[in-house]
């Protein structure tokens, strides 16, 4: 019974993290459209970027990490080559997180190294990414 509350848990978090995947691409390019740095909408941008970043990204990946290597060694999947796939794109999708929030730094000191259609093209990765890994953890094509 434990494993499946964990898989539970592990796939709400699943759809909280890559939730806020999906909105932090769009909110830059909003933030990059809506206001000069130093106005008041892009103080505004920087605060609501800030928020789903510490309060729902962060936290949401550490508990996907937690239950799903807890997972990992409650079903002794270590050694089975869908879940090294499926473990490095999570491993990719933690990176496009973090290049994300470094991104969001580089906005809030009115750095704008990216156009809109470079960050909706980015959008894309985390759909990519989710597609892979579930077809990874459900099909466990080998």
């Amino acid at each position: 019974m434990t494993y499946f509350w964990l898989k539970a848990g592990h796939v709400i978090f699943v759809i909280f993290w890559m939730a806020g995947l999906f909105m932090l691409p769009r909110f830059f390019v909003y933030h990059q459209e809506d206001g000069p740095p130093g106005s008041e909408e892009d103080a505004r941008w920087i605060e609501r970027e800030q928020r789903l970043l510490k309060i729902i990204l962060l936290p949401s990946m550490v508990i996907v990490w937690l239950l799903g290597l807890s997972l990992a060694f409650a079903a002794d999947t270590w050694m089975q080559g869908w879940f090294h796939a499926k473990l490095f794109f999570v491993l990719l999708l933690s990176g496009y997180h973090g290049w994300m929030a470094a991104y969001a730094k580089k906005l809030a000191r009115g750095e704008r190294s990216l156009e809109g259609r470079k960050l909706r093209l980015l959008n894309e990765v985390p759909g990519v990414a989710a597609a892979v890994i579930v077809i990874l953890a459900i099909v466990k094509p080998f």
